[in-house]
Order: C-alpha cells, then sequence, then structure tokens
C-alpha cells in the first residue's frame, strides 16, 4: 500500500520506510524480492461477501508471500494469517488541526512562563530578602548612627517597598549606607535581573511558540465538542477497535461515524490528512501515522491520549516457515538499532524539531544557581552586619569598661526592640546624653 513514509514512488522506483526494512531482512536471510503494490489500495478487511480484501486477501489467495506494510496486528488477521514481531509500536490517536482548536488566553496567561512551584519559590525569595534587609539595617550601626527618634528608614515596609521596586527595575529608597545592607542589596538586585531576563525570554518563547492547552486532549473531549466532525479509515483495524470495545465512549465514537460513514469515513490516509487541513475535522487512526503528518505539515497536532496499544507486523501465510525467520530477523534489526534509526530517517522534520523544542515553564529547578546565590549574598550580608555591630561594641566597651560580649548583647537587644520604628539612640551604655 502507497502510504508515506511507508511506501513512496519516486523517480519510478519505490521508497520508503517498509522497503529499507524489506531490503535489510532480505540482506539477513538471503532471499530476493519482487515489491507489489496491492490493488484495491486496501490493508485488510472481511467484506459483506464473507472474502477478505486488500493485502490480507491477496495472501490468503497466493497472489502474495508477505505483506510488508503498517498492518496492524489484530486477532481477526491473525486468524486467517500469521504475523511477525512487531517492527512499530502504535496505538490510536487524534490528529487535529492547530487552528481548528485554538481557544483564548487564559486570563492569567501572563503567569504562564513560570511554574506554580517556581511562583512559590520567588515569593518566599522576596519575603526572606525583605526580612533580612530590615533586621541586618537594625544590627548595622552605619543604619543606626542618626539622632535620636529619627524614622528608621528600613521598617518592614519600607523594606517591602524597595524589594518591590527593585523587581521593576526601578530605583526605590532608602538608599542603603551600610556595607552589609547595600550586600543584600546588590545580591537582590543581581536575582531580580537575572530573574526578570528568564521571564522576558520564557514569554516571549511561549506567545512566539503559540503553545497552549488543547481543548480536544481525550476522545471523551472529543464526543463532548460539536465543532469538529471526526472518522476513521473506512474498514481499518481503528474502526473495528470501536466497534468491538465495551467503553462507553468508545460505543459513542463507533455510534457517530456508523450513522455517518459515508460523509466521516474516508479511504485513505492522504485523504484524512486532507481533510483535516481543509476542514472542521478530527482523523482517528494510527498515532505512529498522525506523528508523521504532524512532522510533515506543521499546522497539524495530536492529542496527547493514545489508546488500544498495538503493533505493526508482517502477514504470512500461516504454517509458513518464514514466520519465524522474519520474527528473529526483526528482532536482531531491533536489538541492533537499525529499526530506530529508520524510524529516525522517515520521521526526521523541522516540525519534529520543533515539538522536541516546545515551550513549558520554567521549572525551580532551572532558576537553582540563582537561588542558591540569593542565599548565599543574604547569609553574607547578616554576617557582615553581625562583624560590623560586633565593632562598634569593642569600640563602646572601652568606653565604658564593659565586656565587648555584654555591649554586644545590650546592642542586639535595643536593635531588635521594635518601638513604633522609631530609632534607638546610639549612645554606649552607661553614657550620660548632652
Amino acid at each position: 500500500v502507497q502510504e508515506d513514509p511507508y511506501v513512496m514512488v519516486r523517480n519510478e522506483d519505490l521508497e520508503g520506510y517498509c522497503i529499507d526494512l524489506l531490503k535489510a531482512l532480505a540482506e539477513m536471510l538471503h532471499f530476493g524480492f519482487r515489491v507489489k503494490v496491492v490493488g484495491d489500495g486496501q490493508y485488510g478487511a472481511v467484506s459483506p461477501t464473507g472474502n477478505w480484501t486488500g493485502m490480507i486477501g491477496e495472501i490468503l489467495r497466493g497472489e502474495a508471500d508477505i505483506a510488508v506494510a503498517p498492518l496492524t496486528v489484530t486477532s481477526a488477521r491473525e486468524e486467517v494469517v500469521s504475523f511477525t514481531t512487531p517492527f512499530l509500536q502504535t496505538g490510536i490517536g487524534i490528529l487535529l488541526r492547530k487552528d481548528s482548536t485554538s481557544q483564548d488566553m487564559p486570563f492569567f496567561h501572563f503567569l504562564a512562563p513560570f511554574s506554580k512551584e517556581t511562583w512559590t519559590g520567588l515569593l518566599f525569595a522576596y519575603l526572606l530578602t525583605c526580612s533580612c534587609l530590615f533586621l541586618v539595617a537594625r544590627l548595622s550601626p552605619c543604619e543606626w548612627n542618626e539622632p535620636k527618634n529619627e524614622e528608621n528608614h528600613f521598617t518592614f515596609l519600607n523594606s517591602l517597598w524597595f524589594g518591590a521596586g527593585a523587581l521593576a527595575l526601578q530605583g526605590a529608597t532608602p538608599r542603603p549606607k551600610a556595607l552589609s545592607v547595600r550586600v543584600i542589596a546588590a545580591v537582590w538586585w543581581l536575582f531580580t535581573i537575572a530573574l526578570l531576563a528568564a521571564y522576558i525570554a520564557n514569554f516571549t518563547s511561549l506567545l512566539s511558540s503559540g503553545t497552549e492547552e488543547l481543548p480536544i486532549q481525550t476522545f471523551e473531549d472529543l464526543v463532548k465538542q460539536r465543532k469538529l466532525e471526526f472518522g476513521t479509515l473506512d474498514g481499518s483495524s481503528t474502526f473495528y477497535y470501536f466497534k468491538n470495545s465495551k467503553n462507553p465512549i468508545h460505543q459513542m465514537i463507533y455510534e457517530y461515524m456508523d450513522k455517518r460513514r459515508d460523509h466521516v469515513l474516508v479511504k485513505t490516509y492522504q485523504e484524512a490528512v486532507q481533510r483535516v487541513m481543509e476542514s472542521n475535522y478530527a482523523f482517528i487512526g494510527e498515532s505512529i501515522s498522525q506523528d508523521l503528518a504532524a512532522a510533515r505539515h506543521c499546522n497539524l497536532i495530536r492529542a496527547p491520549e493514545v489508546i488500544g496499544a498495538r503493533g505493526f507486523g508482517i502477514a504470512t501465510t500461516q504454517a509458513s516457515p518464514w514466520t519465524k525467520k522474519l520474527s528473529i530477523a526483526v528482532l536482531k534489526l531491533r536489538e541492533s538499532g537499525d529499526l530506530d534509526y529508520l524510524r529516525n530517517k522517515w520521521w526526521e522534520s523541522s516540525c519534529l524539531q520543533k515539538a522536541r523544542d516546545r515551550w513549558s515553564p520554567l521549572q525551580p529547578q532551572a532558576l537553582g544557581g540563582l537561588f542558591l546565590t540569593l542565599a548565599i549574598g543574604l547569609a553574607l550580608g547578616i554576617i557582615v552586619a553581625v562583624v560590623e555591630l560586633s565593632n562598634k561594641s569593642r569600640h563602646a566597651a572601652q568606653h565604658v569598661k564593659k565586656s565587648c560580649c555584654s555591649i554586644f548583647i545590650e546592642e542586639m537587644c535595643a536593635r531588635l526592640r521594635i518601638q513604633d520604628n522609631a530609632r534607638q539612640s546610639q549612645e554606649p551604655p552607661g553614657r550620660p546624653n548632652p
């Protein structure tokens, strides 16, 4: 059966995945072959007269020895022919046109560049940094050397405002004077610049890629909607899968296709792809073939859900000695990586590369180094503030004849006592006020 990329005609010669597979098997098993395209273009199903059509029919009538094609291994076919080990694994998926499934962007779409975990981490980092600013500004003597009762510029609210201003790349007051506060401010500025660069880059990628959640994710979504018609290949294993399924959703899909078979069922895969591209139509078929269609046509996409795992096998006559030989050869090709090579050769495209680069929200792991840098900066700022306060306590202890440790504790208590955000006098303990 001529179907891209399995069997195609180019310059009067046949080429494709199945042709390359057949050549590899012939080289391994040392046999010659002559390729014949099936007359009716069908893979094989039971006709109303009870006879098999397509490839299966030709094998039963002795018109072909083996059938190499994307031929799904089913119980009905296995009853009349033999299959080798599957050379490709697939399932049943939904092929859609991207613009036919478009939807309005969410109201809070601007939050999409970062994941929920990342936003939570950023909020925690913001609050922690502002708290450290407030604490360090109280500990550092350079931020507490103003006259008595002057307002403390780095109140907690002002610290929150300072952090928010940095996030917006705006200069915010108060301006830090102490080295310890400047260390924290500098590392926070570095953090916000890198963070905004990552946000803008990811948001730009999101808008340019057009990636958004498909409204049709599952077969249940397909049944519930009314915008798109849907169908499959007439007489294909996919059609009979839904016919024989006991799943209520699958039964609804079968009843829909059966009642409208003249309108929604297609004869060839090429017709199905063309119809998806040109009308409001969703095609239900082999997921691996749909991946190829999405690779060839960048405006097509396959819905995430895949059901009915099955494989493509080579069909032979029952009790044929070639069945086991071909099965072993297929397994050897898989173990050697040749099947993966053929898959990559015939499925590779620029659309698949875009799919690999598909946008996704930025996770916390991607910003791990940035968060670590911020944590180190905060710790360094606190250490510098403690050193500054210790140095002041040492000088004060020389004037009042007290131990440096006691002066340090008194200074700590004075600074961590919050009283209407008023500054405490920086006079050394025991020294009278003027």
